[in-house]
Formats: C-alpha cells, sequence, structure tokens
C-alpha cells in the first residue's frame, strides 16, 4: 500500500517527481517498496546506494563478508576505519546517514543451498523462502553460480522480480526476470558453460563494477515504478574498455525446470 509522502519528502525527491513518467505516483510506489540486496560488494554497494538516496522505503542488505583493504577501491560505502568489520553492519551505518527515510536492514549470513535456510552468524536461523517472499524485488550482487541459482529459484518459487548483475575485468552483464512473464536466470545459464572466475583471479576495474550495480538499481526502480521498457528475455553486456552496450536474446525454451512452464507465453521481445 502507497504511503502519502510528506512536505519534506517532495521538496527532496522533486528532481524525481518533476518527471512525467515518475510523478508523485511513482515517487509513492518507491517510498512502499521493499529492496532485498543479496551480496554488499561492488555491486550491492553501488545498487544500494543509489537505491537509498533515491527514496526506496526499505533495503535489506545480506552478506557475511568483513571489509578489507582490498575492498575499498570499488566498494565506496566502506573506508580505512571500517576495515576488519562486517560489510554488512558498515554499509548499514553508512545508508542510514545517507537517508533517513530508508529503513535498512543488515543481516550477516550466507545462502545456505543444501537446506533453503539462510544460516546466520549468530546462529539463528533465517528462512529463505520468508525473506524472498517478504520483498517486492530481489537484486543478486553476488560472485558465485550456486547463490545465483538459489536466489532464481526461490525468485521463480514465489514471483519476485529478479535483477542479476555480474562484474568483472573491464566487462559487465545484467539480466532482469520477472516471474510469469520472463526466462529466468537457469536459462541464460544454460547457454554458457565457461569456468567460474573471481575477481581476485581475474581483476575488476573498480568504475566497471559501479557502473553495473548502478544499472541494476536503474532497472530496479523501472520494475517498482512500472517506468519505461525493461528489457525481458534479455542479456545487457558492457564493453569498458570500448564503451559498448550490447543486448542478447534468449532463444525461447520450455525446457527449464524452473520457469519452463511459464515461457508458454513469453517471447523475445522487450517487456
Amino acid at each position: 500500500m502507497k504511503a502519502p509522502l510528506t512536505t519534506k519528502q517532495v521538496m527532496r525527491y522533486n528532481r524525481q517527481i518533476v518527471l512525467p513518467q515518475i510523478d508523485i505516483d511513482g515517487q509513492e510506489l518507491l517510498a512502499s517498496s521493499r529492496v532485498l540486496i543479496i551480496g554488499v560488494g561492488g555491486l550491492g554497494n553501488a545498487a544500494a546506494t543509489s537505491l537509498c538516496g533515491s527514496g526506496v522505503g526499505k533495503i535489506t542488505l545480506v552478506d557475511e563478508d568483513i571489509v578489507e583493504h582490498t575492498n575499498l577501491p570499488r566498494q565506496t560505502l566502506f573506508d580505512e576505519t571500517q576495515v576488519g568489520h562486517s560489510k554488512v553492519a558498515a554499509a548499514k551505518a553508512r545508508l542510514s546517514q545517507l537517508n533517513s527515510d530508508c529503513v535498512t536492514v543488515g543481516i550477516e549470513a550466507s545462502l545456505q543451498s543444501d537446506n533453503s535456510q539462510l544460516a546466520d552468524t549468530h546462529s539463528a536461523e533465517i528462512n529463505n523462502d520468508e525473506l524472498i517472499s517478504e520483498h517486492d524485488i530481489v537484486l543478486d550482487c553476488t560472485d558465485n553460480t550456486q547463490s545465483r541459482d538459489l536466489i532464481n529459484r526461490l525468485c521463480y518459487k514465489h514471483g519476485v522480480p529478479l535483477i542479476s548483475g555480474a562484474a568483472i575485468r573491464f566487462e559487465g552483464q545484467l539480466f532482469v526476470a520477472k516471474p510469469g512473464e520472463s526466462q529466468c536466470y537457469a536459462c541464460l545459464r544454460r547457454l554458457f558453460s565457461a569456468p567460474e572466475l573471481s575477481c581476485t583471479e581475474a581483476g575488476i576495474f573498480s568504475p566497471v563494477v559501479n557502473i553495473v550495480g548502478t544499472y541494476q538499481a536503474l532497472l530496479a526502480m523501472q520494475v517498482l515504478m512500472g517506468v519505461g521498457s525493461v528489457p525481458l528475455n534479455t542479456l545487457l553486456t558492457f564493453d569498458g574498455l570500448q564503451h559498448e552496450w550490447q543486448q542478447w536474446s534468449l532463444p525461447n525454451t520450455m525446457q527449464c525446470d524452473v520457469c519452463g512452464e511459464q515461457n508458454k507465453d513469453t517471447n523475445n521481445t522487450d517487456g
């Protein structure tokens, strides 16, 4: 349910509200939205910063890692004094200073695919299904395929839109999945068999990961507010060396174990 904006909020978000595609209704939708960000690395930092500053009502951050010196060039919510601290706690503190309108929740945890539970670092257990279903959209900012596959299955199980981002070297990619309207991340994964690489092994150019994370926020806000054309059944890729964006349409398939039955009515056009 949308809550009316206060006069202070209308003034704060005026530059967005004056956009005819957004207006008061769109900003109220954003203020009532609940966003789940899984992974508080470079992608999660950039996405959370943009979403929080733009006026999203609630952001939940999930990550079990601590801040390291090697994170600082690209994970801009952190500073040198926070090295050794929980990423979730450090990000939550900074986001609270950025925008008090945004409720920020931190969960120091990692996804556990064997029992579909989120194992908290304090030994508590949080149900993955409940976590996904109580949010309006999920941003996958993780860096491993096991987590990505699990997040994708849970989002389709509960009908929650998913914005997936990845960045390595000078390259980035984005994928939007909307249960009931598009193919899913598993359909994309069927097309690739490349070995999994980490930033430690392959490297990452800091601006690229921030571009991709901010673009995840853009896509998420478009989905939440129903603004513009969101590319469905499409892989977006970015080449930071050549400054090129490309779109790759997924072939239609009904064999996917996650979303195959839903794909009967989808096609390879933008949503």
